[in-house]
Protein backbone atom coordinates (compact mmCIF):
# COMPACT_ATOMS: atom_id res chain seq x y z
CA UNK A 1 0.00 0.00 0.00
CA UNK A 2 2.85 2.31 0.83
CA UNK A 3 4.73 1.80 -2.40
CA UNK A 4 1.47 2.70 -4.59
CA UNK A 5 0.44 5.63 -1.99
CA UNK A 6 4.17 7.17 -3.00
CA UNK A 7 3.95 6.44 -6.28
CA UNK A 8 0.86 8.04 -6.29
CA UNK A 9 1.94 11.20 -4.71
CA UNK A 10 5.34 11.79 -6.94
CA UNK A 11 3.28 11.37 -10.77
CA UNK A 12 1.09 13.58 -9.18
CA UNK A 13 3.25 16.16 -7.57
CA UNK A 14 5.30 16.18 -10.90
CA UNK A 15 2.54 16.67 -12.52
CA UNK A 16 1.17 19.55 -10.97
CA UNK A 17 3.84 20.73 -9.69
CA UNK A 18 3.86 23.45 -6.73
CA UNK A 19 -0.18 23.06 -6.59
CA UNK A 20 0.19 19.37 -5.50
CA UNK A 21 2.37 19.88 -2.74
CA UNK A 22 -0.31 19.19 0.23
CA UNK A 23 -1.57 15.92 -1.09
CA UNK A 24 0.98 13.67 0.61
CA UNK A 25 -0.71 15.56 3.96
CA UNK A 26 -4.73 14.92 2.92
CA UNK A 27 -3.81 11.48 1.46
CA UNK A 28 -3.01 10.13 5.72
CA UNK A 29 -6.93 10.94 6.09
CA UNK A 30 -8.11 10.34 3.06
CA UNK A 31 -6.19 6.80 2.46
CA UNK A 32 -7.66 4.82 -0.06
CA UNK A 33 -10.10 7.67 -1.32
CA UNK A 34 -7.60 9.54 -2.22
CA UNK A 35 -4.77 7.48 -3.73
CA UNK A 36 -7.49 6.35 -6.60
CA UNK A 37 -8.48 9.78 -6.54
CA UNK A 38 -4.54 11.01 -7.59
CA UNK A 39 -4.71 8.14 -10.03
CA UNK A 40 -8.15 8.94 -11.53
CA UNK A 41 -6.34 12.10 -12.27
CA UNK A 42 -3.13 11.39 -13.75
CA UNK A 43 -4.35 8.56 -15.91
CA UNK A 44 -7.18 10.95 -17.15
CA UNK A 45 -4.96 13.58 -17.56
CA UNK A 46 -7.79 16.14 -14.89
CA UNK A 47 -5.75 18.62 -14.40
CA UNK A 48 -8.33 19.95 -11.41
CA UNK A 49 -8.05 18.22 -8.36
CA UNK A 50 -5.61 18.45 -5.25
CA UNK A 51 -5.86 18.29 -1.57
CA UNK A 52 -4.65 20.32 0.65
CA UNK A 53 -4.59 22.01 4.47
CA UNK A 54 -7.49 24.53 5.57
CA UNK A 55 -6.54 25.50 8.36
CA UNK A 56 -9.52 28.33 8.75
CA UNK A 57 -11.94 25.34 9.17
CA UNK A 58 -12.73 23.75 12.48
CA UNK A 59 -11.78 19.94 13.57
CA UNK A 60 -14.11 16.63 12.61
CA UNK A 61 -14.72 18.86 9.25
CA UNK A 62 -15.57 16.93 6.28
CA UNK A 63 -12.84 15.01 3.68
CA UNK A 64 -15.00 15.12 0.69
CA UNK A 65 -14.36 12.68 -2.16
CA UNK A 66 -14.39 13.47 -5.73
CA UNK A 67 -16.10 10.99 -7.71
CA UNK A 68 -15.80 10.82 -12.22
CA UNK A 69 -19.23 10.64 -13.89
CA UNK A 70 -19.16 10.88 -17.84
CA UNK A 71 -15.78 13.28 -17.08
CA UNK A 72 -18.11 15.62 -14.69
CA UNK A 73 -17.18 16.07 -11.45
CA UNK A 74 -19.64 14.83 -9.13
CA UNK A 75 -19.59 15.78 -4.86
CA UNK A 76 -20.38 12.68 -2.79
CA UNK A 77 -21.60 12.68 0.95
CA UNK A 78 -18.48 13.30 3.38
CA UNK A 79 -17.50 11.22 4.94
CA UNK A 80 -16.28 11.75 8.81
CA UNK A 81 -12.65 11.05 9.18
CA UNK A 82 -9.92 12.11 11.97
CA UNK A 83 -9.81 15.44 13.42
CA UNK A 84 -7.19 16.93 10.92
CA UNK A 85 -9.30 19.70 8.72
CA UNK A 86 -8.35 18.14 5.27
CA UNK A 87 -10.63 18.79 1.70
CA UNK A 88 -10.37 17.03 -1.66
CA UNK A 89 -11.78 19.45 -4.20
CA UNK A 90 -12.02 20.75 -7.40
CA UNK A 91 -10.01 23.74 -8.18
CA UNK A 92 -9.96 26.31 -11.05
CA UNK A 93 -6.43 27.58 -12.79
CA UNK A 94 -6.11 30.66 -14.68
CA UNK A 95 -3.21 30.45 -17.66
CA UNK A 96 -1.33 32.68 -19.15
CA UNK A 97 -1.25 32.42 -22.86
CA UNK A 98 1.04 32.25 -24.12
CA UNK A 99 2.82 31.05 -22.08
CA UNK A 100 5.61 33.41 -22.14
CA UNK A 101 8.49 33.12 -18.95
CA UNK A 102 8.61 36.80 -18.96
CA UNK A 103 5.69 39.60 -20.61
CA UNK A 104 7.25 42.83 -21.58
CA UNK A 105 5.28 46.43 -21.67
CA UNK A 106 3.56 46.44 -25.02
CA UNK A 107 2.52 42.48 -25.08
CA UNK A 108 -1.08 41.24 -25.75
CA UNK A 109 -1.71 38.29 -23.69
CA UNK A 110 -4.61 36.19 -23.28
CA UNK A 111 -5.70 35.12 -19.46
CA UNK A 112 -8.08 31.73 -19.69
CA UNK A 113 -10.04 30.28 -16.67
CA UNK A 114 -9.54 26.99 -16.89
CA UNK A 115 -11.77 23.86 -15.29
CA UNK A 116 -15.05 24.89 -15.59
CA UNK A 117 -18.18 26.52 -17.01
CA UNK A 118 -19.38 29.90 -17.82
CA UNK A 119 -20.24 32.54 -16.61
CA UNK A 120 -17.04 33.32 -14.89
CA UNK A 121 -16.14 35.90 -12.44
CA UNK A 122 -13.08 37.20 -12.45
CA UNK A 123 -10.61 39.21 -9.89
CA UNK A 124 -7.93 41.30 -10.37
CA UNK A 125 -6.15 41.76 -6.57
CA UNK A 126 -9.65 40.51 -5.13
CA UNK A 127 -11.21 43.10 -6.86
CA UNK A 128 -14.10 41.90 -8.80
CA UNK A 129 -14.50 42.71 -12.54
CA UNK A 130 -16.95 43.13 -15.07
CA UNK A 131 -15.96 41.00 -17.97
CA UNK A 132 -17.73 37.33 -17.71
CA UNK A 133 -16.35 35.63 -20.08
CA UNK A 134 -14.02 32.51 -19.60
CA UNK A 135 -11.17 33.93 -21.58
CA UNK A 136 -9.53 37.68 -20.97
CA UNK A 137 -7.53 39.32 -23.42
CA UNK A 138 -5.30 42.41 -22.03
CA UNK A 139 -4.00 44.60 -25.20
CA UNK A 140 -0.51 46.29 -24.96
CA UNK A 141 -0.20 45.85 -21.37
CA UNK A 142 1.37 48.35 -18.95
CA UNK A 143 2.51 47.83 -15.11
CA UNK A 144 -1.00 49.54 -14.57
CA UNK A 145 -1.75 45.57 -15.30
CA UNK A 146 0.27 44.24 -12.81
CA UNK A 147 -1.36 42.24 -9.47
CA UNK A 148 -2.69 38.87 -9.08
CA UNK A 149 -5.76 37.23 -11.50
CA UNK A 150 -8.07 35.08 -9.93
CA UNK A 151 -11.39 33.46 -11.68
CA UNK A 152 -14.36 32.04 -10.41
CA UNK A 153 -16.91 29.29 -11.73
CA UNK A 154 -19.81 27.70 -10.41
CA UNK A 155 -18.93 28.29 -7.22
CA UNK A 156 -15.06 27.01 -6.98
CA UNK A 157 -12.88 30.15 -6.57
CA UNK A 158 -9.42 29.58 -8.88
CA UNK A 159 -5.41 29.70 -7.29
CA UNK A 160 -4.01 33.32 -7.99
CA UNK A 161 -2.07 33.88 -11.08
CA UNK A 162 0.50 36.72 -10.66
CA UNK A 163 1.06 39.33 -14.06
CA UNK A 164 4.23 41.05 -13.79
CA UNK A 165 5.10 43.83 -16.85
CA UNK A 166 8.42 44.23 -17.24
CA UNK A 167 9.50 47.83 -18.77
CA UNK A 168 11.97 46.42 -21.21
CA UNK A 169 12.01 45.79 -24.43
CA UNK A 170 12.29 41.75 -25.79
CA UNK A 171 15.73 41.03 -27.75
CA UNK A 172 13.82 40.52 -31.29
CA UNK A 173 11.38 42.99 -32.86
CA UNK A 174 8.53 41.74 -35.10
CA UNK A 175 6.74 44.19 -37.08
CA UNK A 176 4.67 43.70 -40.23
CA UNK A 177 6.22 45.07 -43.71
CA UNK A 178 3.60 46.82 -45.48
CA UNK A 179 0.01 47.72 -43.25
CA UNK A 180 -1.54 47.94 -40.00
CA UNK A 181 -3.47 45.88 -37.27
CA UNK A 182 -6.14 45.09 -39.83
CA UNK A 183 -6.94 42.43 -42.12
CA UNK A 184 -9.91 41.38 -45.09
CA UNK A 185 -11.05 37.69 -44.26
CA UNK A 186 -8.78 35.72 -46.35
CA UNK A 187 -5.71 38.24 -46.33
CA UNK A 188 -2.18 37.36 -45.13
CA UNK A 189 1.02 39.51 -44.33
CA UNK A 190 4.18 39.21 -44.11
CA UNK A 191 5.99 40.08 -40.28
CA UNK A 192 9.56 40.56 -40.22
CA UNK A 193 11.42 39.60 -37.58
CA UNK A 194 14.92 41.34 -36.56
CA UNK A 195 17.71 40.92 -33.85
CA UNK A 196 20.83 42.13 -33.05
CA UNK A 197 22.35 38.46 -33.40
CA UNK A 198 21.95 35.69 -35.35
CA UNK A 199 18.20 34.24 -36.13
CA UNK A 200 19.51 30.81 -36.87
CA UNK A 201 17.26 28.49 -34.42
CA UNK A 202 14.54 31.23 -34.02
CA UNK A 203 11.07 29.94 -34.41
CA UNK A 204 7.79 31.86 -34.90
CA UNK A 205 3.84 30.85 -33.48
CA UNK A 206 0.73 31.83 -33.56
CA UNK A 207 -2.25 32.12 -30.86
CA UNK A 208 -5.20 31.82 -32.30
CA UNK A 209 -8.22 31.67 -29.94
CA UNK A 210 -6.77 29.40 -27.48
CA UNK A 211 -4.37 26.98 -29.87
CA UNK A 212 -1.10 27.67 -30.98
CA UNK A 213 0.23 27.34 -34.05
CA UNK A 214 3.76 26.52 -35.81
CA UNK A 215 5.43 28.79 -38.73
CA UNK A 216 7.55 28.60 -40.80
CA UNK A 217 10.28 31.08 -41.28
CA UNK A 218 12.15 32.60 -44.62
CA UNK A 219 15.91 33.32 -43.02
CA UNK A 220 17.62 36.46 -45.05
CA UNK A 221 21.15 35.79 -44.00
CA UNK A 222 22.21 38.19 -45.87
CA UNK A 223 19.41 41.64 -44.65
CA UNK A 224 19.97 39.89 -41.09
CA UNK A 225 16.13 39.49 -41.02
CA UNK A 226 13.47 36.60 -41.52
CA UNK A 227 9.89 36.42 -42.62
CA UNK A 228 7.15 35.00 -41.78
CA UNK A 229 3.55 35.25 -43.64
CA UNK A 230 0.89 35.96 -41.17
CA UNK A 231 -2.73 34.60 -41.83
CA UNK A 232 -5.78 34.69 -39.64
CA UNK A 233 -7.22 31.73 -41.16
CA UNK A 234 -10.82 31.83 -39.54
CA UNK A 235 -10.00 33.40 -36.14
CA UNK A 236 -11.20 37.22 -35.65
CA UNK A 237 -8.09 38.09 -33.63
CA UNK A 238 -4.39 36.26 -34.07
CA UNK A 239 -1.24 37.33 -31.92
CA UNK A 240 2.24 36.52 -33.77
CA UNK A 241 5.58 35.84 -32.08
CA UNK A 242 8.83 34.76 -32.25
CA UNK A 243 11.13 33.11 -29.55
CA UNK A 244 14.93 31.40 -29.29
CA UNK A 245 15.46 28.11 -27.76
CA UNK A 246 12.26 29.06 -24.90
CA UNK A 247 14.84 32.13 -23.71
CA UNK A 248 14.78 35.08 -26.02
CA UNK A 249 11.67 35.85 -27.96
CA UNK A 250 10.33 38.86 -30.26
CA UNK A 251 7.54 41.11 -29.30
CA UNK A 252 3.48 39.94 -29.93
CA UNK A 253 1.69 41.26 -32.88
CA UNK A 254 -1.59 41.09 -33.14
CA UNK A 255 -3.93 41.02 -36.22
CA UNK A 256 -7.52 40.99 -36.19
CA UNK A 257 -10.29 40.46 -39.08
CA UNK A 258 -12.74 42.76 -40.58
CA UNK A 259 -15.51 41.81 -43.12
CA UNK A 260 -16.00 45.38 -44.27
CA UNK A 261 -15.31 47.00 -46.91
CA UNK A 262 -14.27 50.22 -45.19
CA UNK A 263 -11.84 49.72 -42.41
CA UNK A 264 -9.93 51.85 -39.74
CA UNK A 265 -6.00 50.22 -39.39
CA UNK A 266 -4.41 51.13 -36.17
CA UNK A 267 -0.74 50.48 -36.14
CA UNK A 268 0.35 47.30 -35.64
CA UNK A 269 2.85 47.81 -32.59
CA UNK A 270 1.71 49.79 -29.55
CA UNK A 271 1.79 53.90 -29.58
CA UNK A 272 4.26 55.26 -27.56
CA UNK A 273 3.59 58.46 -25.83
CA UNK A 274 4.67 61.56 -27.26
CA UNK A 275 4.98 60.16 -30.61
CA UNK A 276 3.11 60.67 -34.01
CA UNK A 277 0.40 58.38 -34.47
CA UNK A 278 -1.43 57.37 -38.12
CA UNK A 279 -5.15 56.39 -38.35
CA UNK A 280 -5.98 55.33 -41.67
CA UNK A 281 -9.32 54.94 -43.27
CA UNK A 282 -8.76 52.46 -45.97
CA UNK A 283 -11.39 50.86 -48.51
CA UNK A 284 -10.58 47.20 -49.61
CA UNK A 285 -9.19 46.98 -53.39
CA UNK A 286 -7.32 50.27 -52.96
CA UNK A 287 -10.67 52.09 -54.08
CA UNK A 288 -10.48 55.64 -54.59
CA UNK A 289 -11.96 58.13 -51.48
CA UNK A 290 -13.91 60.76 -51.75
CA UNK A 291 -13.91 61.75 -48.23
CA UNK A 292 -13.45 60.78 -44.79
CA UNK A 293 -15.30 61.25 -41.43
CA UNK A 294 -13.59 60.23 -38.47
CA UNK A 295 -15.14 59.24 -35.28
CA UNK A 296 -13.77 57.99 -31.49
CA UNK A 297 -15.81 56.71 -29.37
CA UNK A 298 -18.89 57.66 -31.58
CA UNK A 299 -17.77 60.81 -31.31
CA UNK A 300 -16.91 62.92 -34.85
CA UNK A 301 -13.33 64.39 -34.19
CA UNK A 302 -12.59 65.07 -38.00
CA UNK A 303 -13.27 65.14 -41.74
CA UNK A 304 -10.49 64.25 -43.72
CA UNK A 305 -9.99 63.54 -48.23
CA UNK A 306 -6.68 62.02 -47.92
CA UNK A 307 -8.12 59.10 -45.08
CA UNK A 308 -5.63 59.93 -42.60
CA UNK A 309 -6.10 60.78 -38.96
CA UNK A 310 -2.62 61.97 -37.11
CA UNK A 311 -1.97 62.40 -33.62
CA UNK A 312 1.26 64.39 -33.55
CA UNK A 313 2.23 63.99 -30.08
CA UNK A 314 0.25 61.22 -28.77
CA UNK A 315 -1.19 61.19 -24.65
CA UNK A 316 -3.18 58.73 -23.03
CA UNK A 317 -6.08 61.31 -23.42
CA UNK A 318 -5.99 59.75 -27.34
CA UNK A 319 -7.16 56.35 -25.85
CA UNK A 320 -10.67 54.68 -26.94
CA UNK A 321 -12.19 52.86 -30.05
CA UNK A 322 -12.09 54.79 -33.28
CA UNK A 323 -13.58 54.35 -36.32
CA UNK A 324 -14.45 55.79 -39.56
CA UNK A 325 -17.12 56.42 -42.62
CA UNK A 326 -15.71 56.39 -46.02
CA UNK A 327 -17.49 58.27 -48.89
CA UNK A 328 -15.78 56.03 -52.40
CA UNK A 329 -16.43 55.30 -55.94
CA UNK A 330 -15.35 52.57 -58.47
CA UNK A 331 -13.94 54.71 -60.54
CA UNK A 332 -11.41 52.30 -62.13
CA UNK A 333 -14.46 49.88 -63.12
CA UNK A 334 -16.37 53.17 -64.33
CA UNK A 335 -16.03 56.85 -64.38
CA UNK A 336 -19.19 57.41 -63.80
CA UNK A 337 -19.48 55.04 -60.93
CA UNK A 338 -22.02 55.79 -58.38
CA UNK A 339 -20.68 56.88 -55.00
CA UNK A 340 -20.88 54.56 -52.18
CA UNK A 341 -20.74 54.62 -48.48
CA UNK A 342 -19.61 52.74 -45.86
CA UNK A 343 -18.71 52.21 -41.89
CA UNK A 344 -15.52 50.30 -40.41
CA UNK A 345 -15.55 48.48 -37.25
CA UNK A 346 -14.50 50.33 -33.82
CA UNK A 347 -10.85 49.96 -32.96
CA UNK A 348 -8.79 50.37 -30.17
CA UNK A 349 -5.76 52.90 -29.79
CA UNK A 350 -3.68 52.30 -26.55
CA UNK A 351 -1.26 54.78 -26.18
CA UNK A 352 1.19 53.77 -23.52
CA UNK A 353 4.40 55.28 -21.70
CA UNK A 354 7.12 52.58 -23.42
CA UNK A 355 9.84 50.85 -22.06
CA UNK A 356 13.03 52.68 -20.25
CA UNK A 357 14.90 54.66 -23.04
CA UNK A 358 18.51 55.08 -22.86
CA UNK A 359 20.50 58.61 -23.40
CA UNK A 360 23.35 59.48 -25.51
CA UNK A 361 25.64 62.29 -25.33
CA UNK A 362 28.81 63.36 -26.75
CA UNK A 363 31.56 65.73 -26.61
CA UNK A 364 33.17 65.37 -30.44
CA UNK A 365 34.73 61.67 -30.20
CA UNK A 366 33.79 60.98 -26.79
CA UNK A 367 30.37 59.20 -25.97
CA UNK A 368 28.93 58.32 -23.07
CA UNK A 369 25.20 56.04 -22.31
CA UNK A 370 23.23 56.55 -19.47
CA UNK A 371 19.25 55.37 -18.39
CA UNK A 372 17.88 56.89 -15.42
CA UNK A 373 14.88 54.79 -15.39
CA UNK A 374 16.13 51.73 -15.95
CA UNK A 375 16.66 48.63 -13.11
CA UNK A 376 19.78 48.38 -11.09
CA UNK A 377 21.36 45.36 -13.18
CA UNK A 378 21.23 47.21 -16.57
CA UNK A 379 24.83 47.16 -16.34
CA UNK A 380 26.04 46.65 -20.15
CA UNK A 381 26.11 48.95 -23.05
CA UNK A 382 24.66 47.91 -26.71
CA UNK A 383 26.43 50.56 -29.15
CA UNK A 384 24.92 50.34 -32.93
CA UNK A 385 26.56 52.55 -35.28
CA UNK A 386 24.89 53.10 -38.91
CA UNK A 387 26.98 55.15 -42.28
CA UNK A 388 25.58 58.07 -43.89
CA UNK A 389 25.79 56.62 -46.97
CA UNK A 390 24.14 53.29 -45.93
CA UNK A 391 21.23 53.89 -43.23
CA UNK A 392 20.17 49.98 -43.80
CA UNK A 393 23.95 48.98 -43.06
CA UNK A 394 23.16 49.41 -39.27
CA UNK A 395 25.83 47.01 -36.92
CA UNK A 396 26.35 46.25 -33.61
CA UNK A 397 29.87 47.74 -32.08
CA UNK A 398 31.91 45.36 -30.08
CA UNK A 399 32.35 47.57 -27.09
CA UNK A 400 29.77 47.00 -23.96
CA UNK A 401 30.99 50.03 -21.60
CA UNK A 402 29.14 53.31 -21.03
CA UNK A 403 31.77 55.06 -22.63
CA UNK A 404 33.10 54.91 -26.24
CA UNK A 405 35.01 56.90 -28.50
CA UNK A 406 33.77 57.10 -32.23
CA UNK A 407 36.20 55.84 -34.79
CA UNK A 408 33.93 56.60 -38.17
CA UNK A 409 31.60 58.96 -39.32
CA UNK A 410 28.08 57.96 -38.93
CA UNK A 411 24.64 57.37 -36.42
CA UNK A 412 25.52 55.94 -33.18
CA UNK A 413 22.86 54.40 -30.67
CA UNK A 414 23.06 52.90 -27.41
CA UNK A 415 20.68 50.67 -25.59
CA UNK A 416 21.28 48.60 -21.98
CA UNK A 417 20.85 44.63 -21.47
CA UNK A 418 19.15 44.05 -18.45
CA UNK A 419 19.64 40.55 -18.65
CA UNK A 420 15.53 39.42 -19.44
CA UNK A 421 15.18 42.29 -21.52
CA UNK A 422 16.49 45.63 -23.28
CA UNK A 423 16.22 49.30 -22.66
CA UNK A 424 14.66 51.27 -25.91
CA UNK A 425 17.49 52.82 -28.29
CA UNK A 426 18.37 55.78 -27.59
CA UNK A 427 17.73 58.90 -29.91
CA UNK A 428 21.06 59.01 -32.76
CA UNK A 429 23.87 61.00 -32.49
CA UNK A 430 25.39 62.32 -35.30
CA UNK A 431 29.41 62.14 -35.36
CA UNK A 432 31.63 63.86 -38.79
CA UNK A 433 35.09 63.51 -38.03
CA UNK A 434 37.01 67.02 -37.57
CA UNK A 435 39.93 67.96 -39.40
CA UNK A 436 43.33 66.81 -37.81
CA UNK A 437 45.05 69.10 -35.27
CA UNK A 438 48.25 69.43 -36.69
CA UNK A 439 46.00 70.14 -40.31
CA UNK A 440 44.34 72.66 -38.81
CA UNK A 441 47.52 74.17 -37.27
CA UNK A 442 49.15 74.10 -40.68
CA UNK A 443 46.41 76.31 -41.87
CA UNK A 444 46.68 78.69 -39.66
CA UNK A 445 50.65 78.57 -40.24
CA UNK A 446 50.73 79.47 -43.72
CA UNK A 447 47.89 81.83 -42.91
CA UNK A 448 50.54 84.11 -40.77
CA UNK A 449 53.14 83.61 -43.30
CA UNK A 450 51.38 84.79 -46.22
CA UNK A 451 50.28 87.82 -44.17
CA UNK A 452 53.53 88.74 -43.39
CA UNK A 453 54.86 88.08 -46.93
CA UNK A 454 51.61 90.60 -48.09
CA UNK A 455 52.49 93.09 -45.59
CA UNK A 456 55.93 93.16 -46.34
CA UNK A 457 55.82 93.15 -49.56
CA UNK A 458 53.18 96.22 -49.50
CA UNK A 459 55.87 98.22 -47.69
CA UNK A 460 58.33 97.91 -49.78
CA UNK A 461 56.35 99.27 -52.46
CA UNK A 462 55.21 102.70 -50.63
CA UNK A 463 58.46 103.32 -50.21
CA UNK A 464 59.10 103.03 -53.48
CA UNK A 465 56.31 105.24 -55.17
CA UNK A 466 57.47 107.29 -52.05
CA UNK A 467 60.55 108.26 -54.11
CA UNK A 468 58.62 108.79 -57.42
CA UNK A 469 56.32 111.92 -56.41
CA UNK A 470 53.58 113.15 -54.73
CA UNK A 471 51.37 111.70 -57.61
CA UNK A 472 52.75 108.06 -57.16
CA UNK A 473 51.89 108.13 -53.85
CA UNK A 474 48.22 109.44 -54.52
CA UNK A 475 48.19 106.25 -56.57
CA UNK A 476 50.13 103.94 -54.04
CA UNK A 477 47.47 104.99 -52.02
CA UNK A 478 44.64 103.79 -53.74
CA UNK A 479 46.09 100.54 -54.64
CA UNK A 480 47.44 100.22 -50.96
CA UNK A 481 43.45 100.36 -50.00
CA UNK A 482 43.17 97.74 -52.28
CA UNK A 483 45.17 95.08 -51.46
CA UNK A 484 44.17 95.69 -47.78
CA UNK A 485 40.36 95.53 -48.42
CA UNK A 486 41.20 92.06 -50.54
CA UNK A 487 43.50 90.84 -47.64
CA UNK A 488 39.92 92.05 -45.26
CA UNK A 489 37.48 89.76 -47.48
CA UNK A 490 39.63 87.07 -47.53
CA UNK A 491 39.94 86.98 -43.59
CA UNK A 492 36.15 87.08 -43.29
CA UNK A 493 35.52 83.83 -45.83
Amino acid sequence: MKSIYYLCIYLFNAWMNAYMYACSKACTVCTQECINTCMNIYSRKLTLFFCRVDSTKSLFNDCQSIKFHNNKVVRQPAVREYASPIYLFSFLLVFLLPKFPQVYIGDDVTLICKGGSKPTTWFIDDKQQSHQDYSMFLTAVTPKNNGTYKCEQDGLMSEPLTLTVLELEPHAQLSPSVGGAVMIKGDGRNLVLQAEDDLKNWTCSVLRGVSRFGLGVNLDEQMKRAVILAELKEAERATFWCQKKNIYRSNTVTLKMTEHMVMLVPPAVPALQGESVTLRCVVWGGLELENVVFYKDNTKIMNSSGGTYTITNATQDDNGKYSCRATYRFSHISAGAAQKEGDSDAQELKVIGGPAAAVISGSTKSLQCSCPRCPDNCTSCHWDHTPFNDPHSRRRLPENDRSITAEEEGLYSCRFDCGKGLSRFSDSYSYKAQPAEFGGLLYILLGVAALIILVGVTVWMLKRRKRGGSNAQVTGRGKDNDVLTHFERREDF
